[in-house]
């Protein structure tokens, strides 16, 4: 293993670290965190890193962190140093650590593994599981409402994302009629294959896009930008790349979510298992709005959102569609 990159973790952690103490008379020592990839990507790895960050300001904890750890080796060199380093929480930010916590936990007892999205059991091992359809659902509707061609695209990164099936479900929900795309690029961070689907959907007047894949979401966008189009923001709210681009963001507080998590580690309330979080959490919400969505349709989006979030209840199981 590259011995540089856990070097500058360690240094990060006293750097962020200063002069704070442990959480006092609690169960968390230290915090670490794996990313899949790096954390500046403005989406999902980058809301990993506010998260574990959230931690150590709202806790007073150290925290350390590893990027670009996806093989099973990897992440299990990983745990071992931060195991060394006095480690007792664990998170892998993807799915893609489930199998390897589980593979750990046995030989770890006195760290707690969490990890997102992946199917895990085990005393010490949690997954946690943002419920993808409600926010696929809502951008679908939206897209629809916007669309001038009546074509609306999803860019996903792999076919068992529920945000893709949701947004095919929202935009048929507002518009029966509507002509929705689906492409998947089969990868978080293929630009190039996420930018081919996108001009295959561009020569069919597809003119609303949800790019749905955290390391593509910012290019694509910055495409539509460039194209005079529309998208719905993933993961951030990301009306700043464009307000007159972006419609809205479907925004996952994940830095909410990390901090919620440890604070039940702490007083050992944590639970094992597959844990699930949507809009009424508090996890999942929708972002700001473009000036060029029309104030009538912004409230009746909004009227529709806090519905669920107070029932539980998506638009097709409300009774009266306006």
């Amino acid at each position: 293993m590259n011995r540089l990159p856990v070097l500058f973790i360690l240094l990060l952690s006293v750097f962020l670290s200063g002069c704070v103490i442990s959480a006092e008379n609690g169960g968390l020592h230290k915090a670490g965190l794996l990313l899949p990839h790096t954390m500046d990507d403005q989406g999902w790895n980058s809301k990993g890193y506010q998260g574990i960050l959230a931690i150590h300001s709202s806790m007073e904890v150290d925290v350390l962190y590893e990027e670009n750890i996806r093989s099973k080796e990897a992440i299990h060199n990983a745990v071992k140093e931060f195991d060394a380093g006095g480690v007792n929480l664990i998170f892998g930010h993807g799915n893609i650590y489930a199998d390897a916590f589980m593979e750990l936990k046995d030989d770890y007892p006195d760290i707690h593994f969490v990890s997102f999205n992946g199917e895990v059991a085990g005393e010490n091992v949690t997954s946690l599981h943002f419920q993808g359809y409600s926010m696929g659902f809502f951008a679908g509707m939206l897209a629809s409402r916007m669309s001038e061609t009546n074509a609306v695209g999803v860019i996903g990164a792999f076919d068992w994302q529920p945000e893709v099936e949701g947004f095919e479900d929202g935009a048929r929900f507002e518009r029966s009629d509507v002509d929705v795309h689906v492409g998947f690029v089969e990868s978080w961070i293929d630009v190039e294959g996420a930018l081919d689907i996108y001009e295959t959907m561009r020569a069919d007047n597809v003119d609303v896009y949800y790019p749905a894949g955290d390391g593509y979401h910012v290019a694509v966008i910055e495409q539509v930008k460039a194209d005079d189009a529309y998208a719905i923001g993933y993961i951030a709210d990301q009306l700043d790349l464009g307000e007159s681009t972006v419609l809205t963001s479907t925004v996952q507080r994940v830095d909410t979510l990390y901090e919620t998590v440890a604070s039940q580690f702490n007083s050992g309330d944590l639970e094992s298992g597959n844990r699930y979080y949507d809009f009424m959490e508090g996890v999942i919400a929708m972002g700001e709005f473009s000036a060029d969505v029309p104030g009538d349709v912004k409230d009746w989006l909004t009227e529709y959102v806090e519905i669920y979030t107070e029932t539980g209840k998506l638009p097709f199981e409300v009774e009266d569609k306006e």
